[in-house]
């Protein structure tokens, strides 16, 4: 069965953007760079894998793509309609209507169906891009957490996981720390 895995960058106090959804304060680091290009290739946006060098390198561990309408959002604005060209691409969402590009599927339903019928599927993983409404519905359903939590403070925004209480437990698997102070760690589900 195929995993769902929630890969997102966060702030020390648990935000993945500012209150407007803007994420661009994350300081870079090149070693890190290069580690998430090598362990997770499929994460970077068609537009920039040339840029990367990832240009023909096969998907790793992902072949398919969850964003929420706020993770989607950038690269409409940008007028890029399909970011993962490498992956297949569903945006859950109920505000956001008709998609333009055939090669993103609308999905206003139940994303926790949609997900369990994507596990059952033939393939590599499942990548919960964002954001934390989305992943707030999905938690009972996130088999893996790989987390780049950077050494940023920003006091308000969009959090990790907007959700009701209900205590997932997870175990640290791994650890990664990098030159810019950021650490990627990778939780599994108990």
């Amino acid at each position: 069965m195929r995993k769902l895995t929630y890969y997102v960058a966060t702030t020390i106090d648990g935000f993945i953007a500012d209150p407007d959804g803007e994420f661009g304060f994350f300081p870079v680091a090149e070693d890190m760079a290069r580690f998430l290009n090598s362990e997770l290739p499929e994460t970077v946006p068609t537009a920039f894998r040339g840029q990367a060098g990832l240009d023909g390198v096969a998907n790793k561990r992902f072949d398919t793509v969850l964003m929420g309408r706020g993770s989607y959002q950038p690269a409409l604005d940008m007028g890029v309609t399909s970011p993962y060209r490498h992956l297949r691409q569903y945006v859950v969402s109920t505000t956001i209507g008709e998609i333009a590009d055939p090669e993103v599927e609308p999905a206003s339903g139940d994303p926790v169906e949609l997900v369990r019928r994507l596990k059952r599927e033939d393939g590599l993983g499942i990548w919960l891009c964002g954001g934390g409404k989305l992943a707030g519905s999905l938690l009972p359903e996130i088999d893996e957490l790989v987390i780049k939590r950077y050494p940023v403070v920003i006091g308000a925004g969009i959090p990790v996981f907007s959700a009701p209480f209900q205590p997932q437990l997870f175990d640290l698997v791994d650890t990664r720390t990098f030159s810019n102070g950021a650490v990627v760690l990778t939780y599994a589900k108990k």
